[in-house]
Parts: C-alpha cells; structure tokens; sequence
C-alpha cells in the first residue's frame, strides 16, 4: 500500500462510514480494486474507523459537552439517562465482539460475493425506510437494545452501521433527528474501545514483525478520513431530517451487484 492507495481509502471511509453505503464493504471493495497488500487490513481499517469517529466528535461536541456535563451532576437527569440507552446499546456489539472476534476477521478478508450480497441487504432495508412515517417517539431502554442489535448485525463488512442503526430507529417510530443522533453517538464507545485493544496488541504505529505499512501510510489515511467523515456526517444529518436516506438503496444495489458479479468472474 503506498500513500495515493491510504488516502484513497481513507475518503472511501470517510464518507462511507456515514452515508448508508457501508464503510466496511466499501473499504474491502478498495483494496480488492487497488491490490494492496493484505496483510494488517484489519489494523488499518480500525485507524480509519478512529479516524471518523474524532470526526463524529467535532461535529457533536456540544452534545458530547451537554452528557459529561450532566454525568458530573449530582443529581439523575435526562443526560445520564441517555447514557443510560448508550450502554445498552453497546451490549450486542461487544457480546459479539467478545465471542466471535477470530470468525469476524475472516470476513474483512477480500470475500467480494460475500460483501455484495450484504450490500444488496442494506439496499433492501434502506428502501423499507422510505414506506414508513416519520414517528414523534424518543430513545427508550427497549429501542436502544434493538438498535444495538442492529449495531451488532452490520459488523458485517457490506451492512451499513449508520443505515441499519437509523432504520432501525426510523422502524420504531422514533423521530429523525433523534434516530440520527443516537446513531453516531452510540458507536463513539465501541469503536474507540475495540480501536485502543486492537492497536495495543498490535502495536502498529511503532511496527511488529511483519508489518508492512509505515507510520506515514496509517497518518495518510487517517487525516484523508477525518475530512471526507466530518462533512460526511454534517450531509447525512441533513439528508435523515429530510427522510432520503432510501435514496441510497439504488446504490448500495448497484456496487452489490457488481461486486458479486466481479467476484464471480475472478
């Protein structure tokens, strides 16, 4: 992998990891297309996944502010609550993560059919959106467990986390703007806890035997993806108030197709 190939990857994760299309899959999708090196794939793409969650920071940090500061208080309030749901949500994904961590990997190992199919899936579940109204309920203990477990569901490289997690949201009548936010703050956790274990056992920045990627290579790509995932995330915010994030089901369609139908001819 040279430094044109992180970068590219890094803008493919950036805008992917919050646009409905599935970061994941399109991550694998790249480096199938590009021929990079496969080896350290998963390290790599956890860097880029830090990468838009520090973007997910930034563009919620009044939000971030308003939690910690209602934490602090001495007092039970609608801040400690909402971390409340937040906790619940992570169960799924770290139950998940905990048991079939080894079998997980095996996915985020160039299996393109396998990567269409599930994008076929989130176009599906995408269009669905698009059927129901737009409902006026907020986070409760039970729609935090169930979108948790969509969570879970689209560590699948191909599943789109925002776009299940949304349509999840959407699905239980839950208004747009609060469906959206609880998406994006909800894998802040996750993603940073699997990210630090991950590069700790690896210890990728300072390089292990074998490794094949400079610190420059994994900088690249995480700057390339803090950009593209920052004004990602401000356009999908807008398109969920809007209710057109079913607008990306012909293009989750679309690549899914392909893709299968590359992996069949190779």
């Amino acid at each position: 992998m040279n430094y044109i190939d992180a970068i590219l990857l890094g803008i493919v994760q950036g805008l992917t990891e919050f646009l409905p299309v599935s970061s994941s899959g399109h991550i694998e999708l790249g480096k199938a297309i590009l021929q990079v090196d496969a080896e350290n794939n998963l390290s790599f793409t956890l860097l880029l996944h830090l990468a838009t969650v520090l973007s997910t920071i930034v563009v919620f940090r009044k939000d971030i502010f308003n939690l910690l500061k209602g934490l602090l208080s001495l007092q039970w309030n609608n801040e400690k609550k909402y971390i409340g749901y937040i906790i619940i949500s992570m169960i799924p994904v770290i139950f998940v993560g905990l048991l079939w961590k080894d079998q997980l990997e095996q996915f985020f190992e160039g299996r393109i059919i396998f990567v269409g199919f599930m994008l076929l899936f989130t176009a599906l579940i995408l269009f669905i959106t698009s059927l129901s109204h737009e409902g006026n309920k907020s986070i409760t203990p039970r729609s935090a467990l169930l979108i948790g477990i969509a969570q879970a569901i689209a560590v699948l490289p191909g599943i789109s986390r925002s776009g299940a997690t949304i349509a999840s949201g959407l699905f239980l009548r839950i208004k747009r703007s609060e469906a959206a936010r609880f998406s994006f703050l909800m894998v802040l956790i996750p993603v940073l806890g699997a990210s630090f274990l991950e590069f700790k056992d690896l210890n990728v920045l300072q390089g292990h035997a074998g490794q094949s990627l400079g610190p420059g290579i994994y900088i690249s790509g995480f700057i390339a993806a803090f950009i593209a995932g920052w004004l990602a995330c401000r356009m999908m915010i807008s398109l969920v108030n809007r209710g057109k994030i079913h607008l990306f089901a012909l293009y989750c369609a679309s690549i899914g197709l392909i893709a299968i139908l590359s992996g069949w001819l190779a």
